[in-house]
């Protein structure tokens, strides 16, 4: 079967499924890791034990090992992985793919962390402002509801 296939065939047989994208990612070795979601609903689907998916094959060697991803790569592997484990929330979701896609998600989740201090009050009304400020020079696309 094809990754379209199989996504396909989860969705009419299970009810649920991944994206091809992120069944291609976890084929190509690209994911190497899965999520306790994702690992279960391919076990229901192909009918194997969860374990089968994620053990090592009898003649698997650790010599045979490649080279690590860089840092920046694994932060963002994860950060996938995250939105799709969060699907269900498409905030939380869309909130891991956006920050995966940036060019330097380590920097933006340092700026979150300093804005997570501010009173919740006072964070709310420098997004309104923001958000007025940018839409006034007619880069925002749409203000912030209180």
């Amino acid at each position: 079967m094809t990754q379209t296939e199989v996504v396909a065939a989860m969705e009419r047989e299970l009810g649920e499924t991944i994206s091809q994208a992120y069944l291609s990612q976890l084929e190509s070795g690209k994911r190497v890791h899965l999520t306790a979601f994702t690992r279960d609903l391919l076990a229901r689907f192909f009918k194997v034990h969860p374990g089968y998916l994620v053990s090592d094959p009898p003649d698997f060697s650790t010599d045979l090992l490649t080279d690590v991803a860089e840092e920046s790569d694994r932060l963002s592997t994860w950060l996938e992985a995250s939105a799709e484990e969060w699907r269900a929330e498409p905030e939380v979701a869309g909130f891991f793919t956006a920050l995966a896609r940036t060019t330097d998600p380590r920097r933006y989740l340092a700026l979150l962390s300093e804005l997570l201090a501010l009173p919740l009050a006072e964070l709310e009304q420098l997004v309104r402002t923001l958000a007025t400020s940018a839409s006034g020079s007619g880069s925002a696309e749409q203000e912030l509801a209180p």
